[in-house]
């Protein structure tokens, strides 16, 4: 049984709360859990101390027993220093800009350079 610590959906429409729990990964988000570890509440400031509410004794002990934190906790957990922070993935080339979007680019930089160059030598003459 491959257990996972995850966040269990909770609130109204448009209004989140979390419970943080320890369940089968085949089990339904918001379903059957193991056992409640603590809330989270992503409404309240980051400063708030009812934000992120965690057991640490239950954390550290389901993660010494194998449990896998999904990405969200394991960042959250990383904050409090129950786990090391997840590896952030280089973005793929579907975000980078056009190759005629970056000749653009590099075509008004070069007439900028050009700019100051010219006004550089006329305030020097």
């Amino acid at each position: 049984m491959a257990v996972r610590i995850r966040l269990s959906r909770g609130g109204s429409k448009k209004r989140p709360f979390y419970r943080i729990v320890a369940a089968d990964q085949r089990a339904p988000r918001d379903g059957r859990f193991i056992e409640k570890l603590g809330t989270y509440n992503p409404l309240l400031p980051k400063e708030h101390a009812e934000r992120l509410v965690v057991d640490t004794e239950k954390v550290a002990k389901w993660l010494k027993n194998g449990a896998q934190p999904t990405e969200r906790l394991q960042k959250l957990f990383a904050g409090l220093g129950l786990c090391e922070a997840p590896v952030i993935r280089e973005q793929t080339k579907k975000s980078a800009p056009r190759a005629k979007t970056v000749e653009r680019m590099k075509e008004k930089e070069e007439k900028a350079r050009a700019a100051a160059e010219a006004a550089a030598a006329a305030q020097a003459e």
